[in-house]
């Protein structure tokens, strides 16, 4: 496969939801399958829906995820420009070419009149209520007009709208790569807008215009979608340029966890996870939301989270880096089926690569946010040795800094249910005998502590075992946690005995 080029075209109508995310990284990742080009192009034609700052956030979106476009407004280009805002007189020209060749037509009906239309004909109880080729004829455009009056009304600067003239009962016809051929007869299209009385063109004329003279070869984008493929083959049709129209592979929808429908903001705020891959702050609506980012996972499992979301890569594999998707991927093994979003899939990934993430890149953050929240100091071996030591227990890279307070911190609560099971009147003394020992010992290493506890105690006529739980309870005031001969020697032996000593006084005085 030669000369591969693929777009992703968001609207920046708003924050970019995490299933545009999925569709850029498909396109991306079969860009690059096949040696390609990736895209960016904003689709800004619908100047009344737009919001500031909304392609500033797709395009630090992208690049957090590490998908970067190798054409946008921001990287440049041979097809420049980018924005459809900028390549309005482009649409105009071809819409025009479509009136001439008597493919569209132009349409003066208000909004009243239309409204009416539709209002006719679901008296009439028409199914689809539409401007269509049997409505046509019945309202105010240049099919019923005569070319005077047309060219009177244009010229005296009444609003006006382009149709396209879609041809009765005929069978239109795309092969889509996921889904198979895709058949739908023209009395069930409408005469869509191509460009609307603000001079700006509709999705269906710019897409299809742009996709042929960026020289588009796969549009790779979502189920919604699929519906309007027959109109943009049409649209092909007309302009003659079918024989280099790109290949179509519509994506399944990401359903709710449950299945039930598509997955919405409001489904994923119900359900208490992001939607969006960085916060996200509407400054008109004053909408605010949490990312994916922000909540602590980090790119690399985000993305391959987001790959396993209608692809699967036919083998038990399921940790991928960026670069063995692009060796795995392809079109052939996206399912047509919807996808459950399932966060506690996307949080298990998340675990998968802090755990293989080298423990300094985490450490230095640590150090950190332990001085500047907490007042603590904390040597950079030592924060790394807390990163080992917590890497196992963590979801995200955030809980770090709580997960290591207990390190620094003498217990302020102990779990009472370990206190009225294991603190008894040998526990004092056993501990005790343990921290004086602790506290004149050199330490270097977890096997160390343990063997210095265990010969303690057994010395002395007790079974070590039985006080495991209880040396953690003193220590931390839990029964459970990270590896407690790990915890102590990173503590340190003084410490270490301090921390025993006080909570052998504060247990025993509260009894």
């Amino acid at each position: 496969m030669e000369n591969v080029r693929v777009r992703f075209a968001p609207s920046p109508t708003g924050g970019l939801h995490i299933g545009g995310v999925r569709t850029a990284l498909f396109n991306y990742l079969f860009a690059k399958k096949h040696k390609g080009e990736f895209i960016l192009r904003i689709e800004d034609t619908d100047q009344g829906r737009f919001v500031e700052g909304a392609e500033d956030y797709i395009l630090e979106t992208l690049k957090w995820c590490q998908i970067e476009p190798d054409e946008s407004p921001k990287h440049g280009g041979d097809f420049a420009p980018y924005r459809q805002s900028e390549r309005t007189e482009i649409y105009r020209k071809y819409a025009n070419q479509l009136i001439e060749n008597g493919r569209a037509y132009y349409a003066f009906d208000t909004p009243k009149e239309l409204e009416e239309m539709r209002e006719r004909l679901t008296a009439a109880k028409v199914i689809k209520p539409q401007y269509n080729t049997v409505t046509r004829s019945t309202m105010r455009n240049s099919l019923t007009l005569s070319e005077e009056e047309v060219k009177k009304r244009i010229e005296s600067g009444e609003p006006y709208v382009v149709r396209i003239k879609v041809p009765k009962d005929e069978e239109i016809r795309l092969k889509d790569l996921i889904r198979g051929w895709v058949k739908v007869n023209s009395e069930d299209i409408d005469d869509k807008v191509l460009m609307k009385s603000d001079g700006m063109p509709t999705y269906h004329l710019a897409n299809v215009v742009d996709d042929h003279l960026m020289k588009i070869t796969h549009v790779i984008r979502g189920e919604e979608w699929l519906p309007s493929a027959p109109l943009h083959v049409l649209l092909y049709q007309f302009l003659d340029w079918e024989e280099t129209m790109p290949q179509f592979a519509h994506l399944p929808l990401i359903l709710k966890p449950d299945g039930n429908g598509k997955l919405s903001k409001r489904a994923a705020d119900k359900a208490g996870f992001p939607i969006f891959p960085l916060n996200w702050a509407d400054k008109e609506s004053n909408e605010t939301a949490i990312g994916f980012k922000e909540t602590g996972f980090l790119p690399e499992a985000l993305i391959n989270f987001l790959a396993f979301l209608g692809w699967n890569p036919g083998t038990e594999q399921e940790i991928f880096s960026l670069e063995e998707l692009i060796e795995a991927f392809s079109i052939e093994r996206i399912n047509k089926a919807g996808t459950k979003f399932d966060f506690d899939k996307a949080k298990w990934f998340n675990q998968q690569y802090i755990k293989s993430t080298s423990s300094s890149v985490f450490a230095e953050d640590l150090r950190s946010e332990l001085a500047e929240k907490h007042s603590i100091t904390c040597d950079p071996v030592i924060s790394k040795q807390i990163i080992d030591l917590l890497k196992e227990r963590v979801t995200f890279a955030e809980e770090f800094l709580d997960a290591s307070l207990v390190l620094f911190q003498h217990p302020t609560e102990y779990d009472e249910g370990v206190r009225n099971k294991k603190w008894n009147d040998e526990a004092p003394i056993a501990l005790k005998l343990f921290s004086d020992k602790l506290e004149r010992a050199s330490i270097e290493s977890p096997e160390q502590v343990k063997d210095l506890f265990w010969h303690t105690l057994e010395s002395n006529g007790y079974k070590p075992g039985q006080f495991m739980q209880t040396l953690r309870f003193v220590l931390t005031g839990k029964g459970s946690g990270p590896d407690l001969m790990t915890m102590i020697q990173i503590m340190g032996s003084k410490k270490s005995s301090e921390r025993i000593n006080y909570s052998i006084t504060l247990l025993s005085n509260n009894n």
